[in-house]
């Protein structure tokens, strides 16, 4: 059964382009032009994937990402963005997305960043159902953290961060090595996708997040989680 990937964006020419290269690589695509419109199709039709535009002329990404994530906890959600304000960067990753591109950018390297998450997302059952970091239980077939009587949502790619660092664990492993292993980038100086991730992980799993057990830093390399 084909992969589903919606494309929610207002600019015909780039849905265009993206409809093209996904159909060639064996997708079928679904797309809207308006954030409401893309909540409704998403519910309705459930797709694999979505392609997020930021600006849309009804209600911004921010919005639509947190409804789509309300909806699905794990559904992969990559934000498209004209803007390359680094705190614009930072609210999409806070809000529910996954990933992000600004544009202008390059149809062939966004469509291996979807071919490579789905290429993980194969991938999941090889792994051991439950990960324990100190007093937390993360289940990683159902995308959930436990924490005494709390319970919380985890997205797939936070999910996919604390596995590499799990099957690494008491090891430094390095931004380079997590961006490339994890989203299928080369990273660069003002790429913070990995330190974000990092943020969030520690929000679920750490009691205090200013001084971290298990999630640590190594200054100059890179993250190292000692369960």
């Amino acid at each position: 059964m084909k992969k589903k990937v919606l494309i929610v964006e207002d600019e015909p020419d780039i849905v265009r382009g993206l409809r093209d290269a996904l159909e060639f690589e064996g997708f079928e695509v679904l797309a809207s032009g308006e954030g409401r419109e893309a909540v409704r199709l998403a519910k309705e039709r459930a797709p694999d994937c979505v392609i997020l535009d930021l600006m849309l002329p009804d209600v911004n990404g921010y919005t639509v990402c947190e409804e789509l994530r309300a909806w699905n906890a794990v559904l992969p959600i990559i934000m498209l963005t004209a803007r390359s304000v680094e705190a614009d960067k930072i609210r999409g990753l806070e809000v529910g997305a996954d990933d992000y591109v600004t544009k202008p950018f390059s149809i062939g390297e966004l469509i291996a960043r979807v071919k490579a998450m789905f290429r993980r997302l194969n991938r999941l059952s090889s792994h051991e159902e439950t990960i324990q970091i100190g007093p937390s239980e993360v289940n990683v077939k159902k995308h959930q953290v436990t924490r005494g009587r709390k319970t919380q949502p985890m997205t797939f790619y936070e999910i996919e961060v604390l596995k590499l660092l799990h099957e690494r664990a008491d090891q430094a492993v390095s931004r380079d090595e997590i961006l490339d292993k994890i989203w299928g980038i080369q990273a660069n100086p003002t790429n913070r996708t990995v330190d974000n991730f990092i943020v969030k992980l520690r929000r679920k799993l750490e009691e205090d997040q200013k001084s971290p057990r298990h999630i640590l830093t190594v200054y100059g390399l890179g993250y190292k989680l000692v369960p």
